[in-house]
């Protein structure tokens, strides 16, 4: 759907989307084909995609493989696994994810240790390319090739069949993970994990579900011998449980052929076991119940319940729930105008349906809150919904609502043969899991038009009623502290809400788009080509520059970037400053129109309005279509020139960000995500995340005040990379930005000189979290400089952080089992002269900080006065290689890297060198990188550890 998407925060998710929507397939063109035993297309009347050979083996094993040429010379392989944490013993909870890690220990032809490198070799980033996860009823292994060669494609397909019976599971190297894993329980161990769990407890008691959190229970996975892992590998991971996916640049009959070749031998060690019953949803009516987090969000819920139906997946089926969510949208849209209201009752709010776990289809409408204010939240989500529930849609809203839907599957279907390889098997492996029908957007676009015609107001009043039928209504508050009363105090509000009358809605008119004409079209004053990089460079007259890259990488695809003035060095920094309402503008509207009018005039367009302060420009961004590429600059162009400013959409993002500050105190990350860019900014308040004081004290005239001179008067830049054909691009932004005022070409009113890196620290620097006592952070950071001053120290500077990255990742991770995933960087500004870093984090215990520190000091050592090897280097560079070539396939890469480039031409040779600068680093040149900056005299350090040692659960 064209909804336009505010900007976040870089650091906070502002607004929880709880939205429960039917997700809708998404594939290549489609025509049937025979159908194939095991899958669900063969008892469906639905058509499966075109061009993907679908196979069940003789062992029960499913297989899917399709040749995808984009991004070229890729491929994404997906090996699911149907068992996950519901399969699990009472005595063996967690161990399905504990077994997921174990495949990453050792087997019969890879031994322990040497997978990863393999696929480092190979070109593949532990964790980015390589990954694996488990969730309630599957466990996925995943890895996303760089090349498509075939001796590429047989070592991922022969480490999936290690995987698949191999696995070693060795005693020793399960003991040396028990610390992983429960490093990793930690990190998951969230007011917003707990309030998930507990809300899942509310509504499917004496499920199993609820029961059955991946993570597990910690003492099992403290203590559990590694027989009961063994016992649960032996028993699950069979051929008749899995699927083997393998999408990308390949010969498909050649990759089928070897499937069969390395799979066909794959017998399982016992009898098939009988899934668990995973119980059903209890029978009630009307029911109230509360969910207490310390420090989490406040959440008011209103749910229904009802089995699951695990019937076929059919076009009668998709029918219903297309119309299902077309009533919910309508929904939606109006819980969206009540929270653009003055003084709205709730933050945000959505509602949805949808099966979990495949134990119940839940409906529910949930809203987020002033913790203060969660009465009103409630009143206000019953009695909306009680209101479409009464009184129904009008047939106007409906219309809306599909041409809104249906231009979202116009886009996917026009862009369908350039989806990436990834997102291809992505959602193959999940239609596989929920046992749907791989369908084309061509026959989504089909099915849906089929769905919509002649859908009038009774039909989908009829669905709602269905939505909201079963056992329910079922309240459940989320709070961070019992309310006083308790649940009879919660039970007597939201009796006293349902005592309320609801009155038929208001229909608003269709509305017209206001903004089609900014005056006279400028005039080209300079065009240019960049022949070897295929871009175009334009000035008009106004001063406004446009950069064109067209590509091919999405058809139908077109990316919009403008940037104005200079961003956060445009800002004083002698004070804190509200750019973190940055998310406010784009929800403002226009002076002309309003941001819910603004939705309805686009209804049948693609186009997205994201805004948010960068270190050196403004920027206002959006993706659209060719076709409505037009509407995209206007939109743009509008907000640069004529925004609103309306202080109630202020007021909202301000409580949105208050109710993010206890959550952002709960743990060691969300402290570290709060305060690192301040901190290695040398806490200048402009990149400094408000407190509790801040936030209130801010006003909506400061906001306005701060930012309407700088994008009135800011010079302007335009971006545009994808499906677009050059001379549309500048005569389209010739009628808009070009249109504009002139504007001066001034230099920016600091360089940068004022911001800093901090001094070393003798001793580290202390932040204090709210969470559990046996969990703290740690950091260090070191200054190297910017990016574009010196290119080839840029590259190595890279190379050597991988290098220090794979170091703590193979001695503080898999040797010591101390921490789940050290993390670590090298961020070189492109923006601010000088100013840049290597940093290392790890979550760990309060007692291993110490340790992780002196291990920093001890690799940073070796790699001042030790050699690196060729096969270390090797493992560094070339992941770091093939994330640039992948990066280059894509239109968000030119969009970034574009970026000044008419006045700043080093950009436009880090964009040709970027490739080769890495296949020229050498051991020496790492040696001399850590020798000049990676030293303990030049670092910055941080400890963030549980306030008094208390935990707070």
């Amino acid at each position: 759907m064209s909804r336009q998407i505010p900007a976040a925060h870089p650091s906070v998710k502002l607004f929880v989307a709880s939205a429960l929507a039917l997700l809708v397939t998404v594939a290549a063109p489609a025509h049937a084909e025979a159908p194939v035993a095991g899958w669900p297309q063969a008892v469906s009347d639905l058509p499966v995609e075109q061009g993907i050979r679908f196979g069940t083996l003789p062992n029960g094993m499913r297989f899917a493989v399709m040749h995808n040429a984009t991004p070229s010379g890729q491929v994404a392989i997906r090996f699911r696994i149907g068992a996950g944490s519901l399969q699990e013993r009472d005595d063996q909870r967690g161990l399905a994810h504990f077994l997921e890690h174990m495949a990453f220990k050792g087997s019969t032809h890879v031994p322990e240790g040497e997978m990863v490198r393999i696929l480092q070799r190979l070109g593949l980033a532990f964790g980015a390319d390589t990954n694996a996860s488990t969730s309630y009823g599957e466990t996925v292994y995943a890895l996303d090739l760089p090349e498509a060669d075939p001796e590429t494609v047989s070592t991922g397909l022969m480490l999936m069949r290690e995987t698949a019976s191999e696995l070693k599971l060795d005693a020793g190297a399960f003991d040396r993970e028990r610390g992983v894993i429960l490093s990793e329980e930690k990190l998951r161990d969230t007011p917003q994990y707990r309030g998930g769990i507990g809300f899942l407890d509310q509504v499917l008691p004496g499920q199993l579900v609820p029961q059955r959190s991946p993570i597990g229970k910690t003492d099992i996975i403290s203590n559990a011998p590694v027989d009961l892992v063994r016992d649960f590998y032996r028993t699950y991971y069979r051929p008749d449980r899995a699927t083997l996916i393998v999408v990308g640049d390949i010969d498909a009959a050649a990759v089928e052929a070897d499937i069969r070749n390395r799979f066909g031998t794959w017998t399982a060690a016992t009898a098939a076991p009988a899934d668990p019953d995973l119980g059903t949803p209890e029978k009630h009516g009307e029911r109230v119940g509360t969910v207490v987090v310390p420090g989490g969000a406040t959440r008011v819920q209103i749910v229904w319940t009802r089995p699951y139906d695990a019937s076929p997946d059919t076009a009668a089926k998709r029918r219903a729930q297309l119309v299902e969510d077309i009533g919910l949208a309508v929904l939606n849209r109006r819980l969206s105008v009540l929270a653009q209201q003055p003084n709205p009752p709730f933050v945000s709010a959505q509602a949805g349906a949808q099966d979990v776990f495949k134990s119940a289809r839940i409906a529910m409408i949930a809203a987020d809150s002033d913790p203060a204010k969660w009465q009103a939240a409630l009143a206000a989500i019953d009695q909306e919904q009680r209101r479409i529930a009464l009184f129904g849609v009008d047939q106007s809203e409906i219309d809306r609502e599909i041409a809104e839907y249906r231009s979202m599957l116009q886009a996917a279907a026009g862009g369908a043969a350039t989806r990436t390889s990834p997102d291809i098997a992505g959602t193959l492996n999940w239609s596989a899991g929920e046992n749907l029908v791989f369908t084309s957007p061509a026959e989504d676009l089909a099915l849906f038009d089929t769905a919509m015609k002649g859908l009038a107001a009774d039909d989908v009043n009829q669905a709602l009623q269905r939505v909201f039928a079963g056992n329910g209504p079922q309240l459940v508050l989320q709070v961070p502290q019992m309310p006083d009363g308790g649940d009879a105090a919660v039970e007597k509000v939201y009796a006293a809400s349902r005592a309320v009358a609801v009155k038929a809605p208001e229909y608003a008119a269709s509305v017209a788009w206001p903004y089609t004409d900014f005056g006279k079209p400028g005039d080209v004053v300079e065009r240019r080509a960049v022949d070897d990089l295929g871009i175009t460079m334009v000035r008009f007259a106004n001063g406004v520059r446009l950069t064109v890259k067209p590509t091919k990488y999405r058809q139908d695809e077109v990316l919009v970037r403008a940037n104005i003035g200079h961003g956060r060095l445009d800002l004083p920094h002698d004070r804190l400053l509200p750019i973190w309402a940055a998310p406010a503008l784009p929800l403002s509207g226009l002076k002309a129109i309003s941001y819910d009018d603004m939705q309805k005039a686009f209804a049948a367009k693609v186009v997205g309005s994201d805004f948010s302060i960068q270190d050196s420009d403004f920027k206002f961004e959006g993706a659209t279509r060719p076709q409505d590429l037009q509407t995209q600059l206007q939109l743009l162009t509008a907000y640069v020139s004529d925004p609103a400013y309306r202080p109630d959409v202020f007021k909202r993002v301000q409580q949105a960000y208050l109710n993010t500050l206890t959550q952002l105190q709960a743990t060691p990350g969300t402290v570290l995500q709060r305060d690192f860019s301040s901190l290695l900014h040398s806490d200048d308040p402009r990149w400094t995340f408000p407190d509790r004081t801040q936030l209130l004290d801010a006003k909506p005239e400061d906001f306005e005040a701060l930012l309407r001179p700088l994008l009135a008067t800011g010079q302007i830049e335009v971006i545009i990379a994808g499906d677009v054909e050059v001379d549309d691009a500048i005569r389209m932004t010739a009628q808009t930005f070009g249109a504009l005022p002139a504007r001066g070409d001034e230099k920016s009113k600091t360089d940068g000189a004022d911001v800093h890196f901090p001094a070393p620290t003798s001793e580290p620097v202390v932040r204090l979290h709210d969470g559990r006592n046996d969990s703290a952070g740690a950091a260090v950071a070191m200054p190297i400089g910017d990016f574009l001053s010196d290119l080839p120290r840029a590259a190595v500077a890279n190379v050597a952080g991988a290098i220090l990255q794979n170091r703590l990742i193979e001695q503080f991770r898999l040797a010591e089992g101390a921490t789940y995933s050290p993390q670590g960087d090298v961020d070189l500004s492109r923006s601010i002269p000088g100013y840049g870093f290597a940093y290392a984090y790890v979550e760990t215990t309060p007692a291993k900080v110490d340790h992780f520190f002196q291990l920093v000091d001890k690799i940073t050592d070796e790699l001042r006065n030790g050699d690196v090897s060729p096969d270390e280097l090797t493992r560094a560079k070339v992941p770091i290689v093939e994330a640039v070539k992948r990066s280059q396939q894509t239109n968000g890469y030119w969009l970034q890297n574009l970026r000044n480039a008419q006045t700043d031409p080093r950009r436009l040779e880090r964009i040709r060198s970027s490739i080769s600068g890495y296949e020229a680093v050498t051991a020496q040149d790492v040696r001399t990188i850590a020798t000049t900056y990676l030293k303990p005299d030049a670092s910055w350090r941080l400890k963030i550890l549980p306030v008094n040692g208390s935990a707070v659960r």
